[in-house]
């Protein structure tokens, strides 16, 4: 709940000069999820499989929780790009001086904010117009990265919801284990 409540917040309050509380509110919400939620996550991966594996279950989950942090931070990190990108092309397509802009430039200005910097240095005289850009540009696809967030969380409520075993299930998986652990030693 905690880490939804988090790109939530991200989604509705994010904006460009927001006061430090509410940058500081999201990142707090998705700090105590991830928090809450790691260890059990652990604990409950690690418990429900006999003893002898238990080695295996442990780097499975470092396993899952790397490898699913380095997914959604490409994920988001290419919606924020391709936000930038096509913003920039945007701004860029509606200036009144498009035409003079060489392609090469135009496509600095798209790849990135350092990229934009650079044109800004060079061309002094547009510099103002080229940060004001750059900037719009740099929040273009914040959205699209919460709501994937938010997507995301939502899923996987959704999978442990469904495909969780129910209590009795659980119980009588974990006393399978145990008595497999007993019968080894």
């Amino acid at each position: 709940i905690f880490v939804l409540l988090g790109f939530i917040t991200m989604f509705v309050l994010w904006e460009e000069g927001i006061p430090y509380w509410m940058v500081g509110l999201g990142y707090a919400f998705v700090g105590v999820g991830v928090g809450l939620a790691g260890t059990p996550a652990s604990r409950s991966l690690t418990g429900s499989v006999p003893v002898t594996r238990v080695g295996m279950a442990s780097g499975t989950a470092d396993l899952q929780r790397d490898l699913g942090g380095a997914l959604f931070q490409s994920i988001f990190g290419a919606l924020l790009a391709a936000g930038y990108a096509a913003s920039m092309a945007a701004q860029l397509g509606d200036a009144p001086d498009a035409a003079q802009v060489s392609s090469s430039v135009a496509n600095t200005l798209a790849m990135s904010f350092a990229g934009a910097q650079n044109v800004a240095m060079q061309y002094p005289q547009y510099a103002d117009q080229i940060m004001a850009a750059a900037k719009t540009a740099f929040l273009a696809g914040d959205d699209k990265a919460y709501l994937a967030g938010i997507i995301a969380v939502v899923i996987g409520a959704a999978l442990v919801v469904l495909f969780f075993p129910k209590q009795v299930q659980e119980q009588e998986l974990l006393q399978a284990y145990h008595e497999t652990d007993e019968a080894a030693s």
